[in-house]
């Protein structure tokens, strides 16, 4: 029964019309897709959270964060170049382990996608409110932010969101051109900041280095706690995975543009981590029973009120530069920021639409999500309703939160996956691989074990709510995907209707 409604891979490919891609993506370009597609919110935002849960030790937490990216990607990369189509985790866990798995596997990459995409928005607003109030254009405090951070209603985030599903709607073109430049603004904020905030470091803001120690499983505070958060940061490098069909030998180039985008994003982290700290100091703010306070709570709101400390800013980056008096560049980062930011969410929001359209397609949704608009060519039906979720996420949760469920659904998809292409190298072991993962018996374990260690080390609201969402999803599954499926109903595997199929910019989902 644990393989019951299997949809054999020749089918998936089937379904989908799949194009011939002419393999002409070298190491330097997969290494440059990922660097783009990984720097994003993560590292512009989650700073200040990674911060208060590990203060100055936030530096190990992005070395661990990487690592378990490493092995994740690996293992992803093999089933993406096997079933090089739309749908993500959920397809290729269809394909392997079968309905009911699939069907939570896509249930969870909402919270990796549409939540995500509404932490974005939060982390943007941060920024946006910024250079409002350096402009003397500040909106009141409560509509700042979401009612868990001080606030009642976060107006900017819910209308960034509102304005990318509005360009998604209507069809966005396709620029690799316009992707380069936001990358290159984002590379040169952050290479800015390292060069003003590096050489100002001084030792004793390192000092406790440890101040919450190494955490404990479900407190998501301490380094692992920050590592399971700064997760968020890396996420993005299947932007490589998905390039296998495009790439000129993958056995040899796919890792080394995974290994590579990592390596680089992971050296530019740990700078900007560590003039952060060096430059302003990272201690985090503790109760009254002498714990560090989770980042988001009403709690840590009344601590930081008035305060300038990095754990309490939201445009973090741009707040350390300030402090520093250098205000001007600070409105910079802020800009940057602020520029490059939006491209992140649509990416997100693309993400999630096509997810649901493809299992709408496959039955398991109500065939109305995967209608398209006669004129704009898009799936408009499910991108509205997306959208308005995404929106009323960022206007009342805080992005500490919003990046944590994230990553729990981002960390179940990748285990889900990883145990797919072990499972896989034994049932059908004949099958063209373009790409291999190397040592699939140790790397794909060690996957498994780093994603169950930072998926544990979230907080248990974070865990709760994650296994909230699973029963939820149970409940959609068997009063209605259960009965509709195609594949239960027997019917042949269709194409269904043609989309505008090609992502924005051409470039891989961010955090």
């Amino acid at each position: 029964m644990f393989f019951w409604r299997v949809k054999p891979l020749d089918k998936i490919l089937e379904t989908a019309e799949k194009k011939s891609l002419v393999r002409q993506l070298g190491a330097f370009q997969l290494t440059m897709l990922g660097i783009g597609a990984i720097i994003g919110t993560g590292i512009f935002v989650l700073t200040a959270e990674a911060g208060q849960k590990a203060g100055p030790a936030m530096m190990v937490a992005f070395v661990i964060a990487a690592v378990v990216c490493a092995l994740a990607a690996l293992a992803y990369s093999e089933l993406a170049s096997m079933v090089p189509v739309s749908g993500s985790a959920y397809t290729y866990t269809y394909g392997v382990m079968g309905e009911a798995l699939a069907w939570t596997v896509g249930w969870a990459l909402v919270l990796e996608y549409a939540v995500a995409a509404g932490a974005v928005s939060v982390g943007w607003s941060g920024y946006m409110n910024g250079l409002l109030t350096s402009f003397g254009m500040e909106l009141p405090a409560a509509l700042k932010t979401g009612p868990m951070d001080g606030g009642s209603f976060n107006l900017l985030a819910f209308l960034i969101a509102l304005v990318v599903t509005f360009l998604l709607v209507i069809g966005t073109s396709k620029s690799a051109k316009v992707n380069a430049v936001l990358v290159l603004i984002k590379v040169v904020a952050l290479t800015v900041f390292i060069v003003i905030a590096v050489p100002a470091a001084k030792d004793v803001n390192f000092e406790p280095f440890f101040p919450s120690g190494w955490g404990s499983p479900l407190g998501g505070i301490g380094v692992l706690g920050a590592a399971a958060s700064i997760f968020f940061a890396y996420v993005g490098f299947d932007a490589v995975s998905t390039a296998a069909e495009e790439t000129k030998n993958p056995n040899r180039n796919i890792p080394i543009g995974l290994i590579g985008s990592l390596v680089v994003c992971t050296i530019f982290y740990m700078l900007v981590g560590y003039g952060a700290v060096g430059a302003n100091g990272a201690q985090p703010m503790f109760g009254a029973d002498g714990v560090a306070l989770h980042p988001g709570t009403p709690e840590m709101a009344a601590a930081c009120a008035g305060s300038d400390a990095l754990v309490c800013s939201k445009e973090p980056l741009a707040h350390v530069l300030k402090v520093m008096g250098f205000a001007g560049i600070g409105n910079f980062i802020g800009l940057a920021a602020a520029l490059a930011l939006p491209s992140v969410i649509l990416m997100m929001i693309y993400g999630q639409t096509r997810i649901f359209f493809t299992m709408s397609r496959d039955g398991l949704l109500p065939e109305a999500l995967s209608k398209v608009h006669p004129k704009f060519h898009t799936p408009h039906v499910v991108t509205i309703i997306t959208g308005i979720f995404v929106a009323f996420f960022s206007a009342l949760f805080p992005v500490g939160i919003l990046a944590d469920i994230s990553n729990s659904g981002t960390l179940f998809a990748f285990i889900a996956v990883t145990v797919s292409v072990m499972i896989l190298r034994k049932t059908d072991p004949n099958r063209h691989r373009p790409f291999r993962t190397p040592m699939i018996w140790l790397v794909g374990p060690l996957a498994i074990a780093g994603c169950l260690l930072l998926f544990l080390n979230l907080s248990a609201y974070t865990i709760g709510l994650f296994f909230g969402w699973a029963i939820i999803g149970s409940i959609v599954y068997a009063l209605y995907g259960y009965r509709h499926s195609d594949l239960g109903r027997g019917l042949k595997a269709h194409g269904g209707p043609k989309i505008d199929s090609e992502p924005p910019f051409h470039e891989g989902p961010q955090a």
